[in-house]
């Protein structure tokens, strides 16, 4: 049989890396190109045996037989234009994924603003406990398994799914191209505001998403939601379950936090309670993920008692409260949250978490608005919101990249908003300083942001050593 060479551009990004990976699994010649190969990715690449190097023609010498174009490239690099103009094969990476990697599995697609990352690491612990050797695609670090892409053995393949647009090319959202078998609703709030200019632009892709799962397919969606309602109330054509908070009128599953950081909670199915859960995660927003992954997992033929064994030996995922490290008593967590839902929802959960383990200490957050939407205003309002349960709050300056004065995030009226203990700090060193001059033994300092905030972690914790 002949081996088949794959070409990815933009191979060091995190979902093109996953994807030399999947395919290098499935028995591909890989290579791949980019404009930063440096470590972790770049060793990561070549314990894979992936080639790699900088963009150019030559990497197209002899042709391969299909390239990954990132979602990362546009026109004008040298290698999308010699792409184009020789006629070689190519696709983006999730119509590669769809293409190649998921024929002949059941695949569970998480779909939502928030709990994607979480939801889908959850599903494939459990269906990993249940002896079911899942497949996954995921876009985070799911600590049972120490990466975001396994081929697995199994049937099954869970796909956390984004409804970013998928290539320079192909504008629909990635979603699209994973035929769902099993699709999980979590939630629906605008989001994306570079991709999309408002949230019904949103919809219509979730409305695209439901027309590809089969009639014997099954939707799990969240009930509490109004716009995933709104969303199924245009078509759905698969087998629908609802889950939603205790008390709703008509929603299959129902769960009810037992203690209020959401480290134990309870779940229902029609009206039984079935499952109570002492786990390692906090947040109320997460005991809402269990009970969507208890409805589908219940549908894909596990157990209850598996269910619960595999929540409560579930180890979480990186970079979603994460303990960085402890110095002077100071503990650093850090946190990818990058929407007013998700820090709501974090910053009241470290709160709730820390009342509960009996400390006096004080809650700091420290916020770097990163993504393309929190860094513009359309936010602006829901920030100040946000932060009731923090004792300080100190909020980075946005970059002003591409964006006119006016569109940039006024982050000196949300920390006003706030109250006088928050404060907004332009560089990291200062913010560092500030926060290691302020914090006592006994507080927990949490970090929001969505890339590396310059080291910012390790910087406290040396500032406070």
């Amino acid at each position: 049989m002949t081996i088949k060479h794959l070409h990815i551009l933009g191979v060091c990004g995190t979902a093109m890396a996953a994807i030399a990976a999947l395919a290098k699994a499935q028995g591909w010649q890989v290579s791949g190109s980019d404009a930063g190969v440096y470590p972790p990715m770049s060793d990561y690449l070549a314990e894979l045996g992936v080639a790699i190097a900088p963009f150019s023609e030559n990497n197209l010498n002899p042709a391969p037989d299909l390239c990954v174009i990132g979602n990362a490239m546009s026109r004008g690099n040298v290698e999308v234009e010699a792409i184009l103009n020789r006629g070689l094969a190519y696709c983006s990476g999730p119509e590669f994924v769809g293409k190649h990697i998921l024929p002949g599995r059941h695949a569970a697609v998480v779909a939502g603003t928030h709990g994607k990352t979480t939801s889908s690491s959850l599903m494939a612990h459990v269906l990993e406990v249940a002896g079911r050797s899942p497949g996954f695609l995921i876009g985070g670090v799911p600590e049972n398994f120490g990466g975001g892409a396994r081929i697995g053995e199994g049937e099954p393949f869970i796909l956390e799914g984004d409804e970013y647009d998928t290539a320079f090319f192909d504008k629909r959202s990635k979603f699209l191209h994973y035929h769902a078998r099993t699709l999980i609703l979590n939630n629906l709030e605008y989001d994306h505001a570079d991709i999309f200019p408002n949230l019904e632009a949103i919809k219509i892709q979730f409305n695209h998403l439901l027309r590809t799962v089969p009639t014997d397919g099954l939707v799990v969606a969240n009930a509490d939601d109004a716009n995933i309602s709104d969303v199924l109330a245009r078509g759905c054509w698969s087998q629908l379950t609802t889950f939603a908070r205790l008390g709703h009128k008509d929603a299959t599953w129902q769960w009810q936090e037992s203690s209020e950081d959401g480290s134990s909670f309870r779940l229902y199915r029609d009206g039984q309670s079935v499952l109570d859960v002492l786990w390692g995660m906090i947040g109320v927003h997460n005991v809402a993920n269990a009970c969507a992954v208890a409805a589908a997992a219940v549908n894909m033929g596990v157990e209850l008692a598996v269910i619960k064994q595999a929540f409560e030996s579930f180890s979480g995922i990186r970079r979603r409260m994460t303990l960085v490290g402890e110095a002077a008593g100071v503990k650093v967590f850090d946190d990818f949250a990058h929407h007013p839902t998700a820090i709501t929802g974090m910053v009241t959960a470290a709160s709730a978490s820390m009342k509960k383990n009996g400390s006096d200490g004080r809650l700091w957050v420290i916020v770097e608005p990163r993504s393309n939407t929190m860094r513009t205003r359309i936010h602006q309002d829901r920030l100040p919101l946000c932060f009731d349960a923090a004792d300080r709050v100190v909020f980075a300056r946005p970059s002003d990249r591409n964006l006119q004065p006016e569109e940039v995030l006024d982050a000196a009226e949300v920390c006003r908003r706030i109250g006088t203990h928050a404060s907004l700090i332009d560089d990291v060193g200062a913010i560092v300083s500030f926060v290691a001059g302020g914090v006592s033994s006994g507080d927990h300092v949490l970090v929001l942001s969505n890339g590396g905030f310059e080291g910012i972690h390790k910087r406290l914790l040396a500032a406070f050593s």
